[in-house]
């Protein structure tokens, strides 16, 4: 769900010249039968073929995607082996829905199965929201959260987005040209062609480059998932049973203990709770982590065990209030900190100018250094806290 590309090429742009792809799913045009979403199979993969539902796309540049992938087997092994903690959630979600099941492979297309990926245009998590689409689909954007790169909320976003989409134009492919491209301009791409008297089928339309090769991405991904063995690919072997489970209603607490306390790496921890900007998790009744199964009842069984001892508190990280304007790194000296570690924790620049009043969030002695992710992560959100500040100017030396 990019921003729109400035080049607009005609419909049926030549494809890169090339030998066309052996019986790519019969030349990408084989329609991959549909049968009872609820058939039991042991591998998610399997499951998956039995959902596919949408009309295949035939193209020169489906043959030109697959070549691409087909000749980068060990990207294309990272992007699905990427998939293992995500897959079988979002395929039951499009089962839920009654959706074609090949719409799991998006976030191939989208990310690379990556929830910290971000775009150039600023489109951020497995789905790739741009903030605006994020709000319109209630997803928090705020210094605390970013609920576009947390997995459950962006993934029912995303296929509530994907629905809306199709019922407009009633035709899967026209949907992802919407999803990459924007509804408003597809409908307009359609009208044109409409008052022009040809047809509106998406590989007639006129678009941007960048949404002429999106839906054959798709195409090519599903057809190396239909027959992997046709083109010599080995899928990571994914079980078809739940990787995660949500824990509810969680009380705040610094994420590297919430790590410790399921028994898991911090890195691990994030790429199933990427959406937090911040080293501590605000609690709320609407807060909740995301576990593998079985880390989800060490965790439980830990944390019953951590509160009963009430030795340690959840939070280590304190709040500290700008007593007059001054940079970052001279707060940081004053406070005895590194200047990165209380600039990682509050995604602030070095030279940024705080005004008196802005709340910082501090280490204590206890204090787990900010997780890498986390840094990066908070760095994308507005440094603005209202209700809590006056403002944040920007250093007139910002650029030396």
């Amino acid at each position: 769900m990019l921003a729109t590309p400035a080049a607009v090429v005609p419909a049926q742009a030549p494809a890169p010249a090339a030998a066309p792809v052996a019986d790519a799913a019969s030349s990408s045009s084989a329609r991959i039968a549909s049968v009872d979403h609820t058939a039991q199979t042991a591998d998610i993969w399997e499951r998956m073929r039995h959902g596919f539902a949408m009309q295949n796309l035939a193209s020169p540049l489906v043959d030109d995607r697959m070549r691409y992938y087909l000749a980068r087997p060990a990207a294309l092994k990272t992007m699905l082996e990427r998939s293992r903690k995500y897959m079988y959630y979002i395929v039951g979600e499009l089962e839920k829905r009654g959706m074609p099941t090949e719409l799991a492979l998006l976030p191939v297309v989208e990310s690379a199965f990556n929830p910290l990926a971000l775009s150039s245009a600023k489109a951020a998590g497995l789905w790739q929201f741009i903030p605006s689409t994020g709000k319109t689909y209630a997803l928090q954007q705020n210094w605390w959260v970013d609920e576009r790169r947390d997995i459950v909320a962006s993934t029912d976003a995303a296929l509530t987005y994907l629905q809306s989409i199709y019922e407009m134009h009633g035709d899967w492919q026209l949907a992802l040209a919407s999803y990459n491209w924007g509804e408003n301009a597809v409908a307009r791409a359609i009208a044109n062609n409409k008052a022009a008297g040809k047809p509106t089928d998406f590989a007639s339309l006129r678009m941007p480059e960048e949404t002429r090769y999106y839906v054959p991405k798709l195409q090519a991904i599903k057809n190396i998932i239909a027959r992997p063995e046709q083109y010599g690919i080995s899928l990571p072997n994914i079980a078809n049973e739940p990787y995660f489970s949500t824990i509810d209603k969680m009380p705040g607490m610094d994420v590297a203990l919430a790590a410790k306390l399921a028994e898991m790496p911090t890195s691990e921890f994030l790429m199933l709770n990427p959406g937090y900007n911040r080293p501590v998790m605000p609690g709320s009744d609407d807060a909740g982590v995301v576990l593998p199964v079985e880390n989800a009842r060490k965790f439980k069984d830990n944390l019953a065990k951590h509160l009963a001892n009430g030795d340690a508190p959840l939070v280590t990280w304190k709040t500290y209030l700008v007593p007059q304007t001054a940079r970052v790194e001279q707060i940081a000296r004053n406070l005895g900190l590194a200047v990165q570690a209380l600039c990682n924790a509050n995604g602030l620049s070095a030279r940024a100018l705080l005004a008196a009043g802005y709340k910082l969030l501090v280490p204590s002695q206890n204090s787990e250094p900010v997780p890498a992710a986390i840094a990066q992560a908070g760095k994308l959100q507005p440094v603005s806290q209202k209700r809590s500040t006056r403002s944040v100017r920007p250093s007139k030396r910002r650029h030396g």
